[in-house]
């Protein structure tokens, strides 16, 4: 994978292996000494038994980042972080009218019981550990959006995107990324049209959007390569793609930090 991996060790019994782009939208997997607790920015993370954790860095992060780690043996190691900046495609769009920028007020309800669903199933905790696991590509084609990228509205901002977009027909079959436990399914939503959620443990989830058909239902376990759903272009879209998204409980971060570059695979085929 295009990841770098860093071993910092100060002590016989103090040393955290960080996987990852140490870079704003990154999902970092990290391992210690079991039984070590640690912290990122002074908030707890939660550390499987075998030592394995994760956590991310949102789109906008502090390029200052400060990891804690208190082993079993009582020795405390304090870790600052520095990340990369990134930089985000934006494009200006002029000249759209009134009634357009105008959102149709039952609309906005329905997105917001869709949002509440969502944020509901990525807040949810599990003891998978499905997220230490290389990750694969979904489905594999030409990406047509990407992490980070924004549109201005007649100067007002619009939402960021979050996911990774891949460009394909309807009907194409997308699989799991990684092995997990759907924590969502549902055929349509405003925006997102056919929709699902899969957990991988300790915060991380994968999002799939815009689906034309469904394949699984909530709390069916789920291996990696396990055909899941079908492309679609339901919901809010132009046309048919995937739009892949990973998240850390609520935190918003880009796939392609956690899987092979597109080209490299596309080659290999």
């Amino acid at each position: 994978m295009a990841i770098s991996s860093l071993l910092i060790s100060s002590h016989a019994s103090a040393q955290v292996e960080l996987v990852g782009k140490m870079e704003q939208g990154a999902l970092i997997r990290a391992q210690v000494e079991p039984g070590t607790q640690v912290s990122l920015n002074g908030e707890a993370v939660k550390v499987t038994p075998k030592g394995h954790f994760a956590f991310g860095f949102g789109r906008e992060a502090e390029v200052n980042q400060e990891l804690k780690l208190v082993y079993p043996d009582g020795l405390t190691q304090i870790m600052p972080l520095t990340i990369s900046e990134k930089e985000y495609k934006i494009d200006r769009v002029n000249g759209i009218s009134k009634k357009i920028m105008k959102p149709d007020p039952k609309a906005v309800e329905r997105s917001r019981k869709d949002s509440k669903q969502v944020k509901a199933a990525r807040a949810q905790f599990s003891e998978q550990n499905a997220f230490t696991q290389d990750f694969i590509w979904p489905l594999t084609g030409r990406i047509s959006g990407v992490y980070g990228s924004q549109r201005v509205y007649n100067g007002k901002p619009g939402n960021p995107h979050y996911g990774v977009d891949v460009a394909a027909k309807t009907g194409t079959v997308v699989v799991a990324p990684a092995d997990g436990i759907i924590s969502l399914s549902v055929a349509d939503m405003f925006y997102s049209g056919g929709t699902i959620i899969l957990d991988h443990g300790y915060g991380v989830s994968s999002s799939f959007l815009h689906l034309s058909k469904l394949y699984v239902k909530e709390g069916e376990a789920i291996k990696q390569g396990q055909p899941i759903a079908e492309v679609g272009a339901t919901g809010r879209v132009t046309g048919p793609h995937l739009d892949w998204r990973v998240n850390w409980y609520q935190m918003r971060l880009d796939p392609v930090t956690i899987v092979p570059s597109m080209s490299s695979v596309l080659k290999k085929k």
